[in-house]
């Protein structure tokens, strides 16, 4: 069939809205037609060349919508599903096989490698194979093929055109609170970063009942909101030492701390607020790759720290995105209000809306 999609024709360039062609579901997929796709720093980190994915191709893993098509060995999923779309795994090694599929040994081949198992794209445009099957999906498009193991099955209340960003991002953020840091109530959390990773992040200690919750964010109209989401401090990078500010909050050190922002200073100082056995995250991949922080000027082993990187939050999507869905029914999970929504061919001004701190999350709608 004939879609619309969002295609990066080359590395630094542009999204380009343009028809291609897309094939009947392979025996392990289903055809969704996309509600809303999450925009992802992710998808702008493979335009930048930040990450591998071959060009000209079709990013895109944040996507939610209705099953149109199924595989023949689909037995779990049926045309009018609604659903979400998360990464994809392989199921079969050990890590898989434990639960844990985002410790897939295969993980950078079968998100990144553009192409189904098989080397086969699944999308065309003029008879030539693009990137394709990015996160199992390639969802910035009208329609999508994902694989029945990384499909989740949505309630009849999900809010569909919004749910894609649990996917990723969202499940991210709360999955590393949750289920990675496993956040007890009555603790001292700091998390940095004020985007839609750590604004989830954020919700999710909220909802683990943190005693102290402190976002860092130097964007004002975000560290707004984040005290609107339940942070009790609020922290501008620029008004001084982070260190001192945060123990100016938290004089013994906080016993978690979460970095979304990957720069090596913040990554020291959140290393030098952490209380005795205290904990901190590592979700970002940092920009310099040659980046390097001295653990030893804070002396981990003798005062216990753990130092964890975290990948999409430790998430089960088949199980933890109900979960979130669960707590959103109940009001307790509000992550709606990080979202805005942008039609699918304004995508280009989205990624800007992005780079300028005007939105936290978007979600391009076909």
């Amino acid at each position: 069939m004939q879609i619309s999609a969002a295609v990066i024709e080359e590395v630094g360039g542009p999204f380009v809205i343009a028809d291609v062609e897309l094939q009947d579901p392979a025996p392990d997929e289903v055809l969704v037609q996309i509600a809303g796709v999450g925009l992802c720093h992710t998808d702008i980190a493979v335009k930048e060349g930040h990450l591998p994915f071959p060009l000209p191709g079709i990013l895109g893993h944040e996507g939610s919508g209705t099953v149109v098509a199924v595989g023949t060995r689909v037995d779990s999923l049926g045309v009018g599903d609604r659903v979400a779309i998360s990464f994809f795994s392989c199921a079969e090694c050990p890590r898989c096989t434990r639960g844990e599929p985002a410790y897939c040994y295969k993980f950078l081949e079968s998100n990144f490698g553009g192409a189904r198992t098989d080397g086969s794209s699944g999308i065309s445009r003029g008879g030539n194979a693009l990137g394709a099957n990015f996160f199992g999906q390639s969802s910035l498009a009208t329609h999508a093929l994902a694989h029945e193991r990384n499909v989740v099955k949505l309630p009849d209340s999900a809010p569909l055109e919004l749910v894609g960003p649990l996917g990723c991002g969202v499940q991210t953020g709360a999955g590393a609170i949750m289920n990675s840091l496993d956040v007890e109530p009555g603790s001292t959390v700091v998390i940095a970063g004020g985007g839609s990773v750590g604004l989830s992040a954020l919700l999710a200690a909220v909802v683990r009942e943190a005693k102290a919750t402190i976002v860092v964010e130097p964007h004002a109209a975000r560290r707004t909101l984040a005290t609107e989401l339940g942070a009790t401090y609020v922290i501008d990078p620029a008004a001084g030492s982070l260190t001192e500010q945060i123990r100016e909050i938290a004089p013994a050190g906080v016993d978690y701390a979460l970095d979304t922002t990957a720069l090596t200073r913040v990554v020291e100082q959140l290393l030098e607020s952490l209380g005795v056995r205290g904990a901190l995250g590592l979700l970002a991949v940092p920009a310099d790759p040659t980046a390097r922080f001295d653990v030893g000027l804070f002396q981990p082993p003798l005062l216990g720290l753990t130092i964890r990187g975290i990948v999409e939050g430790d998430s089960d999507p088949k199980l933890f995105i109900p979960e979130l869905l669960a707590l959103h029914e109940e009001g307790k999970f509000p992550f709606d209000r990080l979202i805005t929504t942008m039609p699918l061919a304004k995508i280009n001004d989205a990624v800007a809306a992005l780079h300028h701190g005007e939105a936290v999350k978007v979600v391009l709608t076909p």
